[in-house]
């Protein structure tokens, strides 16, 4: 199943969203425009729905109340709305499912966050519309959505699951390569990649070892001396490490744990992983760091294999501001985003005629978009000291 369309109302730094969705998005705009915001309505939903642990108030406490998450710039319409319509085919028009989520704090008493609306569609068929009469008898419900609640969501459990197995991945290095003398809490759903090792540690050793030789053909057209790309346990702790092994004029030698590793390997075997692995939506945050702009320019086309080579195609939603990666000539225009700033919050819009017309001429993103999401600067940044 594809997220087909997203709709949000005072989200964040939006006051109105209504943005069609592909296979892959590719979100460009300039810092501070909301890209990690767009992405946090999915993260939110993902909350929301988690069986275990989540909830809409706790996925609302975590981002800090229903204060932090309403738009500034919201007036007439308090409430917060996430709307995302599903289906089997990533560029449907009509949607399979529709899930619609309102909700506001309270003004009375402890002031909980409380649902104002909750509906769900399926093949145009009203599944679920709340407030209803049970509601009104009880408003204590409204505390709680029904896409939360197993025996709730029974009649649209396909949605529940898949806002449940959303990941996102922002792989911090250093947490990985120092995590033991780090120490500190880890969040829940690893999003930094902290529990990463823990997570190839946990796949059968079969699987695990097929998708780490797909990762290691890939690594070595990256880093030429690489010779091999494995798994290993600490066999005093326990603990997992991946090792790689260059070639060296000892052949048992030269094998190197993760925290030897540069940043950006871990950066791309970790993407690489997250390609790999399930068949769920994948936000990914500005995946080009830390690596060389000639790997980060085929970025689009291991999406695309990783799309088109497995069971199940797995949705991928990207923020960027890399030229390089926008380069790649194999970006269809429809699945690009622009995220823009203005007075009253930002917008989000998809490619007019004449920037369809530049990609059709020959152009690449990078050529005909990315130029539009930088900030007007009238002279240079100077720090003056």
């Amino acid at each position: 199943m594809f997220a087909t369309r997203v709709k949000l109302r005072n989200w964040r730094n939006f006051l109105e969203v209504d943005a069609p969705l592909r296979e892959c998005v590719y979100l460009l705009g300039a810092n501070a425009s909301g890209k990690s915001n767009f992405l946090d309505a999915f993260r939110f939903l993902r909350d929301v729905s988690k069986p275990q642990g989540g909830g809409l108030q706790k996925a609302v406490a975590d981002r800090g109340g229903v204060s932090k998450i309403r738009c500034l710039h919201a007036r007439k319409s308090p409430e917060i709305c996430i709307e995302v319509e599903l289906g089997t085919d990533a560029g449907s028009t009509e949607p399979e499912w529709r899930y619609l989520l309102a909700f506001t704090q309270d003004t009375r008493g402890a002031r909980p966050v409380r649902v104002v609306r909750e509906e769900v569609w399926h093949s145009g068929e009203c599944l679920l519309k709340r407030p209803d009469g049970e509601d009104h008898e009880d408003e204590l419900r409204l505390t709680q959505s029904h896409l939360e609640q197993i025996q709730a969501n029974t009649k649209f459990r396909d949605v529940a699951d898949f806002f449940a197995d959303i990941t996102y991945l922002h792989l911090v290095p250093q947490l990985l390569k120092y995590g033991d003398r780090i120490g500190g809490q880890h969040l829940e759903d690893d999003p930094f990649g902290q529990e990463f090792l823990e997570r190839v540690a946990r796949m059968p050793e079969k699987k695990r070892n097929a998708r780490l030789s797909r990762i290691e053909k890939v690594l070595k057209k990256a880093m030429p001396q690489l010779q091999q790309l494995q798994f290993a346990k600490d066999p005093a702790t326990g603990r997992p490490h991946l090792e790689l092994r260059h070639v060296h004029y000892r052949p048992n030698a030269g094998w190197q744990q993760e925290e030897h590793f540069s940043d950006g390997t871990l950066r791309l075997i970790g993407l690489l992983w997250s390609l790999l692995e399930g068949d769920s939506l994948l936000l990914l945050e500005e995946p080009e760091l830390s690596l060389n702009n000639a790997i980060v320019e085929q970025i689009p086309r291991m999406i695309r294999q990783a799309q088109r080579g497995g069971k199940n195609s797995r949705q991928v939603f990207l923020s960027t501001h890399s030229e390089a990666l926008t380069k790649n000539r194999g970006i269809d225009g429809r699945e690009v985003l622009i995220l823009e700033s203005a007075k009253e919050g930002s917008r989000v819009r998809t490619i007019d005629a004449a920037e369809t017309l530049a990609l059709e001429n020959g152009f690449s993103v990078a050529e005909a978009l990315l130029p539009k999401t930088r900030p007007n600067m009238d002279r240079q940044m100077d720090l003056s000291l």
